[in-house]
């Protein structure tokens, strides 16, 4: 079962752990402005979209919440039981759930659901829990759209040695998400796969939306034309229109990752124009250019 009820909360802005607060400040400006419903009127998915990045700033930007949330994820708001928790049993009661990763306060970071429940649950029932391998896992973009495997040796609590379980990981994962598996009855052991995304070349991702730039020459962008966007899995063709300007940005529907738990819905891909200049003009390229210049300057109005 894998369990993501919606991106991290640096997903949800396009930023990262280590960005400080002018960053994730500069990010929800930028992203407010696109998504507020003033903008986008009548649009449900874009007021939703706006809740959400007002919910991950008001986190983000609040210095002790944030330290929360990077240490517990969803959690966060349960941090103060949980350290009591912890400080009340020991560093030994947590031993096998956090087994196999390293870095306990960074995995905890994409810790999604759950957590608080589980911790309890034993001491209110007074049963055993099993015991729970945490690891980290990094997929790539490409291995995220699509979906993937990972191989990891499971310790065998009754003896000696360790066995290898492939586990699947499935399409639309994404930072933080959560991968769980039971081991055998899954009494004695479950394997957590916690999802750390690698940072790719060409798309920045928020959520099931990738952003990317694509190059056009100067005349196109002035006459119109198209332009060859490569996605993960294609090409597709963008229409240029005349006057297209320098970071102007169109969407494609449906060309974005797909959603966790309903890889047949995808989220879009945002493009943005740079604008090509010529270079190299011959003297008569020049001449037309400085035609066009002298036309455009005696359009103008006098200030």
């Amino acid at each position: 079962m894998v369990t993501a009820a919606m991106p991290s909360y640096y997903d949800i802005l396009g930023v990262t752990r280590d960005d400080d607060e002018k960053g994730i400040r500069q990010a929800y400006r930028k992203l407010a402005r696109q998504w507020h419903p003033d903008v986008n009127p009548g649009d449900g998915e874009a007021e939703a979209k706006f809740k959400q990045i007002n919910e991950a700033y008001e986190v983000l930007s609040d210095p002790e919440n944030r330290v929360k949330y990077d240490k517990y994820g969803d959690d966060w708001k349960h941090a103060d039981e949980l350290d009591k928790a912890r400080a009340s049993q020991g560093r030994g009661d947590f031993t096998y759930w956090f087994s196999g990763s390293p870095d306990f306060d960074g995995q905890m970071g994409g810790f999604s659901g759950g957590g608080f429940d589980d911790i309890f649950s034993g001491f209110h029932r007074g049963r055993s829990r099993p015991q729970r391998l945490q690891y980290a896992v990094e997929v790539t973009l490409e291995e995220a759209f699509r979906g993937t495997t990972r191989v990891v040796d499971v310790p065998i609590l009754s003896g000696e040695g360790s066995k290898r379980i492939e586990v699947k990981i499935p399409a639309g994962v994404g930072e933080g998400s959560t991968v769980r598996v039971p081991v055998g009855d899954g009494k004695e052991t479950e394997v957590r796969l916690n999802i750390r995304l690698k940072e790719h070349s060409r798309f920045r991702r928020t959520g099931a939306d990738l952003y990317t730039e694509v190059e056009v020459p100067a005349l196109d962008a002035v006459l119109g034309g198209e332009a060859a966007v490569p996605t993960l899995t294609k090409r597709v063709a963008l229409t240029i229109p005349p006057e297209t300007q320098n970071g102007q940005t169109f969407r494609l529907a449906g060309q974005g990752m797909p959603r966790l738990n309903r890889p047949e819905s995808k989220g879009d891909l945002h493009v943005t124009v740079k604008v090509a200049l010529p270079k190299g003009l011959t003297d008569e390229e020049r001449r037309l250019f400085e035609e066009i210049k002298e036309s455009l300057d005696s359009r103008r109005q006098p200030v």
